[in-house]
């Protein structure tokens, strides 16, 4: 069998991206990477035929080229993968793998190839409406008189003519996924206005046609439980290990 791994460009693999992006049916954090030229990627073969493709990106540094976040491989040729992987990792001299636990092969590489693999984010998606109200509280779009500071976010919270929180919807993800971000003001927290906001949000999203995404740091215990009130559920976890030298394979 003859396994060769190339560096190529983007339109080279973008049926193949387009293919691991339907499989996952999940928002996809690192896919902006492509967009903004964050990444390198590599095109798999075997005996001539195209059959999959990685990608790497800086964890730290945008402009190294030193983890792993992306392993795809189509399933007539996914029992490759313990072949595929390690000679992509030597190739690259990649030192890490960052993967979505709900995105299972990179996971199981991860999982046979790294140590100290450690959780950095949650990650959510919509799982039921909610109908949270607080009198006297407003949701709208910002206007050009809110006094913001530097908050550039395009949907805010009113009470009594004062913003209390703001947030909006970052659409730089995979389609139709977006990606809900806010904030509450400190005089105004632990009065429920979080979850007023995500559930506002997600109806944007909607309204939007897109699908309504979140994540949140690992210890941020707060903004979990603000998701989860506001209909969201756990759906995976970003993680973050460090490839194994190849004595420990």
């Amino acid at each position: 069998m003859d396994l060769s791994i190339t560096k190529t460009d983007l339109t080279e693999i973008k049926d193949f991206r387009t293919l691991f992006l339907h499989e996952s049916n999940f928002q996809f954090i690192c896919n902006k990477c492509h967009d903004y030229g964050w990444a390198d990627t590599y095109l798999f073969m075997i005996n001539a035929a195209k059959i999959g493709f990685g990608s790497v990106w800086g964890t730290d540094k945008r402009e190294d080229r030193d983890t792993i976040f992306e392993f795809f491989v189509i399933k007539p040729f996914r029992k490759f993968s313990d072949l595929i992987f390690p000679r992509f990792c030597s190739l690259t001299n990649a030192i890490m793998i960052e993967a979505q636990s709900n995105d299972l092969l990179l996971s199981e590489m991860m999982l046979g190839y790294s140590k100290n693999i450690l959780p950095e984010a949650i990650l959510f998606e919509d799982s039921f409406e909610t109908n949270i109200r607080i009198p006297g509280v407003i949701f709208r779009k910002r206007q050009d008189d809110d006094e913001m500071g530097e908050d550039d976010s395009d949907y805010v919270l009113e009470k009594d003519s004062q913003v209390v929180a703001s947030g909006g919807l970052m659409l730089n993800y995979n389609i139709p996924y977006a990606d809900i971000y806010m904030q509450v003001k400190e005089p105004f927290r632990k009065q429920g206005l979080g979850s007023l906001i995500v559930q506002e949000l997600k109806n944007e999203a909607y309204l939007m046609k897109r699908v309504p995404a979140a994540r949140c740091n690992i210890n941020n215990h707060i903004s979990k439980r603000t998701l989860l009130k506001a209909g969201f559920k756990i759906c995976g976890y970003r993680l973050k290990g460090n490839i194994k030298d190849t004595r420990e394979l």
